[in-house]
C-alpha cells in the first residue's frame, strides 16, 4: 500500500493506461472493505474498456476529481462480513444513521401504511430528509408519508452504497436535507451466483430463512447483456414474549406527591410501576348512584376467571399508573404485548437488458416487482376507563348485582385490558413495481468527450392496510349492555324469558346483536352462562379487519450531460447540466357502507378507520454544476437547481464547495449548500387517518379519537422546508504509514420552516392548561370546540366528554430545527510483512476501520412549544456518541471480522432538572426529575468465513453472530401519557439491541 494515495471519484480505463489504473485499482479494492467517508472512490476493473462510473456526491463526471461532499463507500466485501439479514441493516449500522424506521418499531403505525418499512434516516433529521436513489435516480416511495423501504432494492446485485453525509438537493433534488443514500447495482456481473441463509436469536426465536439468486450472462457477441436476481425472504416475528429485562416495570410517572412549593419533583422514573386502571378481566375505577352522584364504592374490585370478584391492592395512584400494589395483576395481560419482532414474507424479481448499439450508446431496459406481507402487533388494546356496565347486566356476579341494588347504585365505570380478546396489530401487504427505460453514451463535440444518459422511470406501489380483528366501538357498546329478558321487558318481542339478549334487541328483535361480557377473563362467564363458543360469537359480532387498499405512483424522466468543454491555466473546466419532471400521485379504496355499519370502514373502529388519500402534484426540474480548478490542488464547485412544484410554486437549492491539497498527505474540502424538503404526499393529502389515544391533563387520564390529516384537507398552506448546511473536514493520508488514511468531518444544517406535526399531548395542553383559544380549535366533542381552560383546576376531575372527543393533527411550519456534529473515520491496512521481522512471517491482509459521530446538537424550535435539544438525550434523540470499530483479517481460505460498536451514556431531557428534594416547582419548559440519565452500551458482533471450491464452484460459508455477549438493553422508562406504554418495550429500540443473541449462517456460491 506504500504507493496507494487517495483515488477518485471517477477513474477512467482506456487502453494506454492498464498498469497504472490497475495498481490504483488493487488499491482502492483493499480501501473498499471499509466505509470510506474519507475517501469515496470506485474502482474498475482493467479489461473494463471504455467506462467512465462516479462516486455519489457530484454530477460531474471527471478523472482525478473528489468532491467536497464526504461520502461514505460500502463495498460488497464489507456487507458480506457482517452478514446482516438484509442491507438496510447493515446501513443503519453506520453512526451517521439515527432513528429509523424498522418493521420491529413500526408497529404502531397502524393508519398511515407504514409498519412494516424499513427506512434511513442520516443524522436524525427524518427518514423523509434522506433521499434515496438506486444507480443516481430517485426510488419511489413506499407509502404515502415518503419511506422507501430499502427492502424493495435487489439486495444480491447491489455492489456499493454511496452515502452523502450532507445537503445535496442541487445536484439530486428535493427530501436530501440529511443526505443521499445510492444503490448502485453491478449491472454488468456474468455468471450464476446465489445463497441460503438462516438465523434465529439465542432463545430460538425469530428463524428467518432467505434465498438468492442471480444470473447474468451476454449474447448479440458481447454487445448485450442479460440480468435477472431473484430473493425470498421468510422472518417469524416475536409475539406475547415478555423478556425477562422487560418485567421490572420500569417507567415515568408523575409524582403523586407533587404540589407547587412541596420541593419533590415532577417526575419519578423507577420500577415497581404498573397500569393502574386495568386489569384482564374489568377493574371497577368508580361508581355512579341511581341519583347521578360518583361513588367510590365497588372501587377496586375485579373480575378473574369465569367473573370471579376480587379486591385489588391499590398502589400509590397517579394518572393511568400506580406504584406499588398489585402490579402483577394489572400488567399481566398488558406487559410485553407489542411486538418485540415483525413477522414478514418477502419476495423481489429484478430483470434487466441492455444493449451497445454502437460502441458509444447502450440503451438499456428493466424491470422489478417486491411482494411484501408482514404482521405486527401493537398492543392488548386497553380501556382505560369509560366501560359502563349498568346494574342490570345479565353478567354482573349476583354478589355485585345484590349490592348495587342494595346501595342505589345505577351503574360502575370499568378499565380492562380485555384478555379473550385479540390484540391489535397490522396485517400490511405492499407490491412495489419499478420500470425503467433509457440509453446512456459518449459524444464528442468541439473536442470534448461528454457523457450522457436519458432514463424514463413508472413505479406503482400497491398497498393493503389492513388491521388484525378489532372491535367496532358501537358495535361493542351495544353487545356489552346485555339484559335479562324479563317478564316485565320481553314485550311483544317474542325472546324467551330468562335469555340473555343485547338491551336494544328489546325493542327491536331482528337488530342482529349478539351479547358479549365484558366482565372476567376470555368469556368464561359468558360460556358459562349461555354456552360454551357464545362469547366468540359475540367477538364475531362487534370484530371486524378494516383496511384500506392505495395505489401510488411515480414518474420520473430526466436526463445528464457531463463533459470538460474548458481548459484553464490550473486544469480543465467540468461542466455537468440536466432536467428532470416528476408526477406523484395517490389514490385508493375503502369500503364505505351507511355509518354505523360493522362494514362500514371509515369511522367507529378503535384503531384504522380509514379514509381514501387522494391528489397528485407534479415538478419540473433543471439544474447545472462545474467545477472550477483555481490551482494546483485547489478546486472550486458549484451547483444550481431550480424547480417549479404544482402545489407550492418554485424553489431554488445551490451548493458551494472547495477542495484544496497543498500536499500528498493531507486534503482540507468544505461545502455550503441550500437544501429543500418539499411536502409529500401525506404531508398534503391525508384524509384522516384515526386512532384511539389517552393524553394526561393535571396528572388525570382522557381518552380521545386522534385524527392526522393533511394541510390540504385544513386549508393550510405547507411551503418547502429549505436548509441551510455548512460541511468543512480534513482528509490525511500520511505517506509515512503506509495504509493509513483518516478524515475528520464537521457538519452544520439549519432547516426553516421545517414540516412537522403537534403531539395530541401539545394540543391538550395548549388548549386545557395554557388556554392558548387557536389550539382548543383542533379539540373538538359532542357540543362543538373545545373551550381554553376548561381543566385549569389541577387535581379536580371533570367529566370532559363533550370538551375531548376528538384532536385533530395537521402539519405546519415549525420554526427551526438544527443539527450539528462530527464525523470521524480512520481505516489502516496493516502491512502485515512488514511485521515479520518482529513476529515471523504472518500470512494474509488485516483490515482496520473505526468510524464515530460527534451529535452536538440536534435542536428544535416549533415556535409554540418550548425548545429543545435533544443531543446527548437516549430517549427520542441522538446520543452523543455512536461508534463502531471493526477488523477484518485474511488469509485462504478463511475471513475473520469482529466489530465492536455502541452509544454514549445520555439524559432523558437536556432541560430536566434532577431532584429528590429541595426541587423548583414545575414549568413546561424546566420539568424536574428524580433521575436524568440512561447507560450507553456496547455490542460484539462477530463473524467466520470458510471458501472453499467444489469442481468449478466456489462456495463461502459462514456463520455469524450479532450482540456475542448477549447483552441486555438498558432500561429505559417511558411515559406517562399514552394508551400504549406498558404494552411497548421498556426500552429505545433505536439505540440498543433487544433481541440478545442473534445467529446468522449461510452458504454463498459463485460459478
Amino acid at each position: 500500500m506504500d504507493n496507494c494515495r487517495s483515488s477518485n471519484s471517477t477513474t477512467s480505463v482506456r487502453g494506454g493506461q492498464v498498469k497504472r489504473y490497475a495498481q490504483a485499482s488493487v488499491c482502492a479494492a483493499a480501501l473498499l472493505l471499509t466505509a470510506q467517508a474519507a475517501l469515496a472512490q470506485e474502482v474498475a476493473q482493467a479489461d473494463a474498456g471504455v467506462e467512465a462510473v462516479s462516486v455519489t456526491g457530484t454530477r460531474v463526471v471527471r478523472d482525478g476529481y473528489n468532491a467536497p461532499t464526504p461520502v461514505t463507500v460500502i463495498g460488497t466485501e464489507q456487507i458480506q462480513a457482517l452478514a446482516p439479514a438484509n442491507l438496510a441493516d447493515y446501513v443503519d449500522h453506520l453512526p451517521s444513521m439515527m432513528g429509523g424506521e424498522k418493521p420491529d418499531t413500526s408497529s404502531g403505525s397502524l393508519s398511515n401504511g407504514a409498519a412494516g418499512i424499513n427506512a434511513l434516516n442520516l443524522r436524525s433529521l427524518g427518514v423523509a430528509r434522506t433521499l434515496i436513489l438506486l444507480d443516481g435516480h430517485r426510488s419511489a416511495p413506499s407509502a404515502a408519508t415518503g419511506e422507501v423501504d430499502i427492502n424493495t432494492i435487489p439486495q444480491q446485485l447491489v455492489k456499493r452504497v454511496d452515502v452523502v453525509t450532507g445537503g445535496a438537493s442541487a445536484d439530486y433534488g428535493s427530501d436530501a436535507v440529511g443526505g443521499v443514500v445510492n444503490f448502485i447495482l453491478d449491472k454488468e456481473y456474468t455468471g450464476i451466483k446465489g445463497s441460503a441463509e438462516y438465523g434465529e436469536t439465542t432463545q430460538g426465536f425469530q428463524p428467518s430463512y432467505k434465498l438468492n439468486a442471480t444470473y447474468g450472462t451476454e449474447f448479440a457477441g458481447g454487445k448485450g447483456h442479460f440480468l435477472l436476481s431473484g430473493e425470498f425472504v421468510s422472518t417469524e416475528g416475536i409475539y406475547n414474549y415478555d423478556p425477562p429485562w422487560n418485567k421490572t416495570g420500569y417507567f415515568r410517572v408523575v409524582n403523586p406527591a407533587y404540589k407547587a412549593g412541596s420541593g419533590q419533583p415532577y417526575y419519578l422514573i423507577q420500577s415497581g410501576i404498573g397500569a393502574g386502571q386495568v386489569t384482564p378481566g374489568g377493574l371497577v375505577l368508580n361508581s355512579v348512584t341511581t341519583t347521578g352522584a360518583s361513588s367510590n364504592l365497588l372501587r377496586g374490585t375485579y373480575f378473574g376467571v369465569n367473573g370471579t370478584v376480587n379486591q385489588l391492592a391499590f398502589g400509590t395512584t397517579t394518572g393511568q399508573w400506580m406504584i406499588g400494589g398489585d402490579t402483577a395483576i394489572t400488567q399481566s395481560n398488558y406487559e410485553g404485548t407489542s411486538s418485540l419482532a415483525a413477522g414478514e414474507t418477502r419476495e423481489n424479481l429484478f430483470g434487466r437488458v441492455g444493449y451497445y448499439i454502437t460502441p458509444d450508446i447502450e440503451v438499456w431496459g428493466q424491470a422489478s416487482i417486491t411482494r411484501y406481507k408482514g404482521r405486527s402487533y401493537y398492543m392488548q388494546p386497553p380501556q382505560v376507563g369509560g366501560i359502563t356496565i349498568k346494574a342490570d347486566n345479565a353478567f354482573l356476579p349476583t354478589s355485585i348485582r345484590t349490592y348495587m341494588q342494595q346501595n342505589n347504585l345505577a351503574s360502575i365505570n370499568m378499565g380492562s385490558t380485555d384478555a379473550g380478546f385479540p390484540e391489535s396489530g397490522s396485517l400490511n401487504a405492499r407490491e412495489a413495481q419499478r420500470y425503467a427505460a433509457g440509453a446512456d453514451g459518449t459524444f464528442n463535440l468541439f473536442s470534448t468527450d461528454w457523457k450522457w444518459d436519458l432514463t424514463g422511470q413508472v413505479s406503482i406501489t400497491d398497498t393493503r392496510e389492513q388491521e388484525t380483528a378489532v372491535w367496532n366501538t358501537n358495535y361493542l357498546n351495544n353487545a356489552a349492555d346485555a339484559v335479562y329478558v324479563t317478564a316485565q321487558n320481553v314485550g311483544t318481542s317474542g325472546l324467551a324469558v330468562g335469555s340473555i339478549v343485547c338491551r336494544s334487541t328489546l325493542t327491536a328483535p331482528t337488530n342482529g346483536c349478539v351479547p358479549i361480557s365484558r366482565i372476567g377473563v376470555a368469556g368464561g362467564l359468558q360460556d358459562q352462562l349461555m354456552g360454551a363458543g357464545s362469547f366468540q360469537k359475540g367477538l364475531n359480532y362487534v370484530m371486524g379487519t378494516p383496511f384500506r387498499t392505495q395505489r401510488l405512483n411515480e414518474q420520473d424522466y430526466s436526463f445528464n450531460v457531463s463533459g470538460n468543454p474548458i481548459e484553464d491555466w490550473a486544469g480543465p473546466i467540468s461542466v455537468a447540466f440536466g432536467g428532470e419532471w416528476r408526477l406523484e400521485s395517490i389514490n385508493g379504496f375503502v369500503p364505505h357502507t351507511p355509518a354505523g355499519s360493522i362494514t362500514d370502514y371509515t369511522n367507529g373502529w378503535l384503531f384504522g378507520n380509514y379514509l381514501v388519500n387522494q391528489g397528485h402534484y407534479s415538478v419540473a426540474e433543471g439544474y447545472v454544476e462545474t467545477v472550477v480548478p483555481i490551482m494546483q490542488g485547489l478546486d472550486v464547485n458549484g451547483a444550481f437547481r431550480y424547480a417549479a412544484y404544482s402545489t407550492s410554486g418554485g424553489v431554488n437549492t445551490w451548493k458551494l464547495g472547495a477542495n484544496y491539497a497543498p500536499l500528498d498527505d493531507i486534503k482540507f474540502r468544505m461545502t455550503y449548500s441550500h437544501d429543500i424538503r418539499a411536502p409529500n404526499l401525506n404531508d398534503l393529502f391525508a384524509t384522516g387517518t384515526r386512532r384511539t389515544n389517552t393524553v394526561l391533563i393535571y396528572n388525570t387520564s382522557y381518552t380521545f379519537i386522534q385524527n392526522q390529516r393533511g394541510s390540504q384537507l385544513v386549508g393550510t398552506d405547507l411551503s418547502p422546508e429549505a436548509a441551510n448546511s455548512l460541511g468543512a473536514g480534513v482528509v490525511l493520508t500520511p505517506s509515512f504509514i503506509p495504509g493509513l488514511s483518516g478524515a475528520v468531518d464537521y457538519y452544520n444544517i439549519t432547516i426553516s420552516g421545517a414540516i412537522g406535526t403537534l403531539s395530541a399531548q401539545n394540543v391538550a395542553d395548549q388548549c386545557f392548561v395554557e388556554n392558548i383559544a387557536s389550539a382548543c380549535a383542533f379539540v373538538l366533542g359532542d357540543g362543538g370546540v373545545a373551550t381554553p381552560g376548561t381543566l385549569t383546576n389541577p387535581g379536580h376531575v371533570p367529566a370532559v366528554g363533550p370538551n375531548l372527543t376528538y384532536i385533530n393533527l395537521a402539519p405546519i411550519n415549525y420554526a427551526k430545527q438544527k443539527a450539528e456534529g462530527l464525523d470521524f473515520d480512520i481505516t489502516y491496512n496493516v502491512p502485515l510483512d512488514s511485521l515479520s521481522s518482529l513476529v515471523g512471517q504472518i500470512p494474509g491482509d488485516l483490515t482496520i476501520n473505526a468510524l464515530a459521530t460527534n451529535y452536538m446538537r440536534n435542536y428544535q424550535n416549533d415556535g409554540i412549544n418550548p425548545p429543545t435539544d435533544s443531543a446527548g438525550t437516549n430517549t427520542g434523540g441522538t446520543p452523543s456518541w455512536a461508534y463502531r470499530i471493526s477488523a477484518t483479517y485474511h488469509t485462504d481460505p478463511w475471513t475473520f471480522f469482529i466489530m465492536g460498536r455502541g452509544v454514549s451514556a445520555g439524559k432523558y431531557n437536556n432541560n430536566w432538572i434532577t431532584c429528590t428534594s429541595g426541587c423548583p416547582d414545575y414549568t413546561v419548559a424546566h420539568p424536574t426529575a428524580n433521575m436524568n440519565s440512561i447507560p450507553g452500551a456496547f455490542y460484539v458482533d462477530t463473524n467466520v468465513t470458510y471458501s472453499f471450491d467444489v469442481g468449478n464452484v466456489g462456495f463461502d460459508a459462514f456463520f455469524a453472530v450479532k450482540n456475542i455477549f448477549n447483552t441486555d438493553p438498558p432500561l429505559v422508562g417511558s411515559g406517562p401519557d399514552a394508551n400504549n406504554t406498558p404494552a411497548y418495550p421498556q426500552t429505545n429500540r433505536d439505540l440498543y439491541d433487544y433481541l440478545g443473541r442473534v445467529f446468522r449462517m449461510g452458504v454463498r456460491f459463485k460459478m
